[in-house]
């Protein structure tokens, strides 16, 4: 037996244990517990408002398209000033809303490019009980104390011109923290010690891409961890190709030669395959079986679906259907096992968050405030259009049975029956 295999999907076991106890869950890392956009929660509310369910609104300083993460009854996100010079966190009391603390971690005097639509503190951390895990890309990462965010660790000897900001986020496996640097100078994944911060090892991409243009050969994916019968994977989509890794060492385990650019989107897996994006070109949406070795181009790639794919939010997998809202707001539902298109539905504004799947129903969320909700149906089944005054960049969590939020400026926390 693989032994580290066990404690590195924890994970994905806490989350099943969530659903079969009906206990809370923690949301621990970008796109919760399972890394897949679902949460256990039942009695999430469908319809809400700045003055409707909403729990409470705390405003958080600066601009962070980070995504929330829980732990217990504390809320942590990482901040950044517009210009890039202070990085840090913030921790949130999630019964009352109060900001608990705030850090600077890194000061930056000459911060690197970053396009308007990214922020300085793109990535999402990651957390764990007693230690929270912070990635700014090539401008520093660090491991804080949960209950002092006290540093831990630190780095910032890790290179990557990310020209328009990092984005990509940390996971954690058994032991080791994995980081994706895919810039248009290096691209690489490596894993640290989480203890010490000291590098594991370092894996290059080493793809042939089709053009000199550096702009092309970056990308802002997080990678999933998954299990092939008793081995994991690290699948980690790039631009050019989606590779895997064996977590423990860095080799590569196969590749797809997926290209396209900018890829963004979390894989999948289900159903005896992965679903990834390669965003800007390539295949756009594809699913391959995992369980090749090498170049898996020509053998094991199932289908490929290039009809408004999303370029940066993720979709979300159920009842062998794939969901998932373009940037331009299509909503799309594909059967997962043969990547034929269920049905499509617009619905307004600009999308770049990744939804959220629970109790049977998702929720997307705009980058001017809508949030529609549907059902997680075989047809199109509205279930309510909200708004808040703010938009969404950034991707949410769940703590108990309501909605974490952030949205550009704010923090919210939504649940049924209540209100400010």
């Amino acid at each position: 037996m693989y032994q580290p295999a066990i404690r590195s999907l924890a994970a994905a076991a806490v989350f099943l244990t969530a659903i079969a106890s009906g206990a809370p869950e923690n949301w621990p890392q970008f796109r919760g517990p399972g890394a897949n956009g679902q949460s256990a929660a039942t009695g999430l509310p469908v319809k809400f408002g700045e003055n409707e369910n909403v729990i409470w609104k705390t405003s958080i300083p600066g601009k962070a398209w980070s995504s929330p993460v829980v732990w217990g009854d504390r809320i942590w996100v990482t901040t950044a000033t517009e210009d890039g010079r202070e990085l840090g966190a913030a921790c949130v009391d999630a019964e009352t809303g109060r900001i608990i603390r705030q850090t600077t971690v890194f000061r930056i005097a000459e911060p690197q490019f970053c396009h308007p639509m990214n922020s300085y503190a793109t990535p999402t951390p990651v957390i764990e009980e007693g230690r929270i895990y912070l990635h700014f890309g090539s401008h520093g990462t660090a491991c804080l104390d949960n209950a002092s965010a006290a540093v831990v660790w630190s780095r910032q000897d890790m290179p990557c011109d990310h020209f328009r900001g990092a984005a990509s986020s940390p996971i954690l496996v058994d032991n080791l923290l994995v980081l994706t640097f895919d810039g248009v100078d290096v691209q690489y994944l490596t894993a640290l010690d989480k203890a010490t911060g000291k590098t594991v090892w370092k894996r290059d991409r080493n793809i042939a891409y089709d053009t000199d243009n550096k702009d092309y050969h970056k990308a802002y994916s997080t990678p999933a961890l998954i299990r092939v019968g008793d081995r994991p994977q690290i699948v980690s989509p790039s631009a050019g190709a989606t590779i895997a890794y064996e977590p423990m060492t860095g080799e590569e385990i196969w590749r797809v030669r997926s290209g396209g650019m900018n890829a963004a989107a979390l894989p999948l897996f289900g159903h005896g395959m992965v679903f990834a994006t390669s965003a800007a070109g390539g295949f756009q949406l594809f699913a391959t079986r995992p369980d090749g070795k090498g170049d898996v181009t020509d053998t094991h790639v199932a289908w490929k679906y290039a009809k408004t794919v999303p370029s940066r939010s993720s979709p979300v997998l159920t009842e062998g259907r794939l969901f998932m809202i373009s940037d331009n707001g299509m909503i799309s539902c594909v059967d997962a096992k043969s990547g034929q298109a269920v049905w499509q539905k617009r619905t307004k504004g600009a999308f770049s968050a990744s939804p959220l799947l629970a109790d049977g129903k998702i929720w997307f969320f705009g980058e001017d405030g809508e949030v529609p909700v549907i059902s997680a149906a075989a047809t199109y089944q509205p279930l309510a259009d909200n708004r808040l005054d703010d938009g969404f960049m950034a991707s949410p969590a769940v703590y108990q049975n309501s909605l974490v939020l952030r949205s550009r400026k704010h923090l919210y926390r939504i649940g049924t029956g209540k209100s400010r």
